[in-house]
């Protein structure tokens, strides 16, 4: 009953697992990527989308972020957002995110996904074509 519950949550078989490590290029992945305003959230996620490095941005609501940054305290608010994209194109997706952002030294952090669903795989590898 845990093999099929497992199943259906897109996690392999107990004992069947196989580890992610940097040369894994199949699954999903999610990129952060913090931003000054509203309008720079949805300029990046439709660049984004448009070059095809991600299937999905989130826009999330507004946060307060508190920081040390050169030597002082900062506050602002941001938006965050959260892009969907496969692990062969976490890196180019990371780069690319860095190059266009305003920012000079932006909080950009990606990684690979421990689990998903199946659904979400074949999604991310029809919209990234």
């Amino acid at each position: 009953r845990a093999a099929a519950r497992r199943n259906r949550l897109g996690r392999p078989p107990a004992g069947q697992t196989k580890p992610m490590n940097d040369k894994d290029l199949s699954g999903a992945a999610l990129v952060w990527c913090p931003c000054p305003d509203r309008s720079v959230a949805e300029a990046l996620s439709v660049e984004m989308l448009d070059e095809r490095l991600v299937a999905c941005a989130n826009i999330l609501v507004p946060v307060r972020s508190l920081s040390i940054w050169q030597g002082g305290r900062g506050e602002a608010e941001e938006f965050e957002v959260l892009f969907k994209t496969d692990a062969a194109r976490l890196d180019r997706a990371v780069t690319r995110l860095a190059e266009l952002h305003p920012c000079d030294c932006p909080a950009i952090s990606g990684w690979h996904c421990d689990a998903t669903t199946p659904a979400v795989l074949a999604r991310l590898g029809g919209e990234l074509r």
